[in-house]
């Protein structure tokens, strides 16, 4: 599979980008790879970048984006925070891969049975933790019913509100993400990745 190339990106649609990341998860999950030398990416990617997407996606292990969406070097922007939350410097990042690098597509990706999540729904306090989890609290208070500890549906529940969150967020405090996205220059979507099987639900 060929390199992302100045051409090959700004001939991309947001729609073609995120074809071409479902279609790389559902390699992914099938365990076929696309054929790439990863030595001639390294070399070619030394003289520019071009990726055609930028995926923000949480620091568990389990949850490599260019391995689930199996890209190669230089086709993808990764940022990753636990709990997938959006700061200052997260949308700073998000507005240089697309407005300043050419990239098409945002990916908000969440995941099952993630650590912050359930650290936010236990209302874990901890050093530098408590400041990131209360990134998360908006979602867990909006599905809390009552005192009583959440179960792991209702925990999982509060993942994919978090993702949506994170995207009203980046459209909100972002005016250059969220003028792109309205001139049809970007797509901002969310996704859940699935840590059972490896499969990316996109919202």
């Amino acid at each position: 599979m060929r390199t992302q190339t100045k051409h090959t990106q700004e001939n991309l649609t947001p729609k073609d980008a995120h074809r071409i990341l479902a279609e790389g998860n559902s390699r992914f999950v099938q365990n076929v790879k696309a054929q790439r030398n990863l030595q001639d990416q390294v070399f070619e990617t030394s003289k520019g970048q071009y990726p055609f997407a930028v995926v923000l996606s949480c620091i568990d292990s389990r949850v490599p984006a260019e391995l689930v969406f199996d890209q190669g070097i230089g086709d993808i922007f990764s940022v990753r925070v636990a709990g997938n939350i959006v700061n200052p410097d997260v949308l700073g990042s998000m507005e240089y891969a697309c407005k300043v690098a050419g990239s098409k597509i945002v990916v908000v990706l969440g995941h099952s049975k993630c650590g912050a999540v359930t650290a936010a729904c236990n209302n874990v306090e901890l050093g530098n933790i408590t400041a990131l989890l209360s990134k998360i609290k908006p979602a867990v208070d909006a599905i809390k019913k009552n005192d009583d500890p959440m179960d792991e549906p209702t925990i999982e529940e509060v993942a994919a509100l978090n993702v949506a969150l994170s995207i009203d967020r980046i459209r909100n405090e972002s005016s250059i993400l969220a003028d792109m996205e309205f001139d049809g220059d970007i797509e901002i979507v969310g996704a859940l990745y699935d840590v059972s099987n490896g499969f990316v639900k996109f919202m």
